[in-house]
């Protein structure tokens, strides 16, 4: 029986992008010190909106990036929804990061790249 998944989706610089790579593209970098959360996406709309909207000013270039997690473990993160329709985000406090990263299922894909 195939696992079930869920895709979510993060947009993500350049810098963080490469740290994704150096780890063959399965996991997330480690949260730097100010950042206690991971919030990754539950809509490509979403991730779409934060690319072009905040990181592509901040940063100049931009990727959104769609992943699989396993279902049963995302049930334990209540989905946030942080300012209207579609807007919805699931917190993974920083110290779970690692525990998040072993259930995501395949690789982490580029799907969209803004500049």
């Amino acid at each position: 029986m195939k696992q079930k998944t869920t895709t979510l989706y993060r947009p993500v610089n350049q810098k963080e992008l490469d740290l994704i790579a150096q780890m063959d593209w399965i996991g997330f970098p480690p949260r730097l010190p100010e950042q206690p959360i991971f919030y990754p996406v539950l809509n490509l709309e979403y991730a779409r909106r934060i690319t072009v909207e905040w990181n592509l000013p901040a940063y100049g270039k931009s990727y959104v990036t769609r992943f699989e997690v396993d279902t049963n473990y995302l049930q334990k993160f209540e989905p946030q929804n942080v300012g209207g329709e579609g807007i919805d985000e699931l917190w993974i406090p920083a110290e779970e990061l690692a525990e998040f990263n072993r259930h995501i299922v395949g690789k982490i894909e580029i799907i969209e790249i803004h500049e």
